[in-house]
C-alpha cells in the first residue's frame, strides 16, 4: 500500500507483558492497514519496541497486580501518571490507547478526558466478575472499549460507553499449531514418559507464592509416580527466579523460556498445574487437560471474598459456564488438594478426554467475525475512532 505523508500519531501504554503483545500485535496491523505513514509514541516492552516504540520509561514501573501489591507502589505510579498525561499533550496524538494494567491506564485516561484526543482502552475490565459498578465509572471518561471475550460489550454499552467485541488474541498465535511430539524428541523424552506442565505465573509475586506449593504438589505426585518428570514455561524476567528454584527440586525438569518453544512445550504435558490467567487458555488451544490454582496476598483474599461475583477464574470455565479445568483457588490452593487432582488426571483418560471436548466447544466462542484477526478487527475499529471527531 502506498502511504500518504501525513503521519499517524498513535499513543500507545502497555503494562505487563501480555499486554506487551497486544500491543506489538496491533501495532503491527495499525501499519499494515492505515494509508497513513505510523508513528508510535507511549510505554511499552520488547514486542513494541520491535514495531517502533521508544518508551517513555521502563514497562516493569507498571506491572503491579493484587490490593497488597499496588498500595506501597502508589507514589512511583503516580509520578508515572503524570509523566504521561504531560507528555501525551505535548506530543498531540491522534488517539491514546491504553492496554490493559486499569490500576495505571485509568488515571491517565481520567486526566486526559476532554483534551481532544479520543481514549481506547483494550482489553476490558472483568466487571463480570468483580466491582460491576466499574463499568459506570469507565463510561465516563473512555471513548471506546475493546472486548476480548463476546459477552463484554453489553455490559459497558448499556451505561453508554461504546464497546467492540474483537476476539481473543490468542487466536493469533502459534498454539493452535502446537508439536508436542517434535518437543518430546528434541528433548529426549519418550513417548510414554508422563509429563506435568508447571505454570507458576508471570509476575514476580505469583511465582513467589506458587513455587513453594507447586514443589509440595509435584513431590506428592513423584511418590505415586516416579518417573513422572517436568515441564515449565516462563516469561524473560522472571525466567531465572523459575529456573533456580526448579534446579532445586529432586525431579528431572526442563525450563523454557523461549517463546519459539512456548506452545510445543505445553502440547508436550499430560496435564499441567497453571496458574489462573491468560495461560489457561493457552493450554485449551493446545489441547492439556490442566488444573487452575492461585493463591493471593491475605489482605487481597480477604477484601476480594466481598467484591468478586464470578463462580469461575477460569476463561474456559467462565465460557461455558461449568467447572470444566479444576479450580483450586486460594485457601484450596495446597498441595494436599492440588495433587489428587492432577493424579485422577494424569490416570483417568475420560477425564482428560471430557476436558479437551469442551476446550472445542469454548474455543469457538473466541473468534471476531468477517474473518480478520483480533489483531486487525482492534486496528479497524481504532482507525474508526480516529475517524469520528464528534467527542473532540
Amino acid at each position: 500500500m502506498r502511504k500518504n505523508l501525513e503521519t499517524l500519531r498513535v499513543y500507545i501504554i502497555a503494562g505487563e507483558p501480555s499486554g506487551d503483545l497486544l500491543g506489538g500485535r496491533l501495532m503491527a496491523a495499525l501499519s499494515e492497514i492505515t494509508d497513513r505513514q505510523a508513528q508510535y509514541i507511549g510505554v511499552g516492552g520488547p514486542e513494541m519496541a520491535s514495531e517502533g516504540l521508544s518508551s517513555l520509561f521502563p514497562m516493569s514501573d507498571l506491572s503491579v497486580m493484587g490490593i497488597a501489591e499496588v498500595v506501597p507502589k502508589i507514589p512511583k505510579l503516580l509520578s508515572r501518571i503524570s509523566e504521561v498525561v504531560k507528555d501525551v499533550i505535548n506530543q498531540k496524538p491522534d488517539v491514546v490507547i491504553t492496554i490493559d494494567a486499569p490500576d495505571f491506564s485509568f488515571r491517565v485516561a481520567k486526566r486526559l478526558k476532554g483534551k481532544g484526543v479520543p481514549l481506547v482502552h483494550y482489553v476490558a475490565p472483568t466487571v463480570w466478575a468483580w466491582r460491576p459498578g466499574r463499568a459506570a465509572k469507565i463510561a465516563k471518561f473512555l471513548d471506546h472499549l475493546l472486548c476480548v471475550l463476546p459477552f463484554e460489550p453489553l455490559y459497558f454499552k448499556k451505561e453508554g460507553l461504546t464497546a467492540t467485541f474483537i476476539g481473543h488474541s490468542v487466536i493469533e498465535t502459534s498454539a493452535t499449531r502446537a508439536d508436542g511430539n517434535k518437543f518430546r524428541k528434541t528433548q529426549n523424552i519418550t513417548p510414554e514418559t508422563p509429563i506435568l506442565c508447571v505454570l507458576p505465573g508471570s509476575r514476580t509475586g505469583e511465582i513467589t507464592r506458587h513455587l513453594p506449593i507447586f514443589k509440595e504438589t509435584v513431590l506428592k505426585l513423584q511418590s505415586e509416580i516416579p518417573n513422572l518428570e517436568i515441564i515449565s514455561v516462563t516469561t524473560g524476567h522472571v525466567a531465572q527466579a523459575v529456573r533456580s528454584e526448579l534446579a532445586e527440586w529432586p525431579i528431572k525438569s526442563v525450563v523454557i523460556d523461549a517463546s519459539s518453544d512456548k506452545y510445543d512445550a505445553m502440547a508436550a504435558a499430560n496435564v499441567a498445574l497453571a496458574a489462573s490467567g491468560t495461560v489457561t487458555l493457552e493450554l485449551a488451544f493446545v489441547g492439556t487437560p490442566s488444573v487452575v490454582a492461585y493463591k493471593v496476598n491475605a489482605l487481597t483474599a480477604f477484601i476480594g471474598k466481598y467484591l468478586v461475583t464470578a463462580k469461575y477464574a477460569g476463561l474456559i470455565n467462565i465460557l461455558l459456564d461449568q467447572e470444566i479445568m479444576p479450580e483450586r483457588l486460594i485457601e484450596n490452593c495446597k498441595a494436599d488438594i492440588l495433587a489428587p487432582e492432577i493424579l485422577n488426571l494424569l490416570q483417568n483418560t475420560k477425564a482428560q478426554e471430557n476436558q479437551k471436548a469442551a476446550f472445542k466447544t469454548a474455543l469457538q466462542m473466541l473468534s471476531p467475525t468477517g474473518g480478520q484477526s483480533p489483531s486487525q478487527k482492534a486496528a479497524q475499529t481504532i482507525l474508526e475512532v480516529i475517524a469520528d471527531t464528534s467527542f473532540r
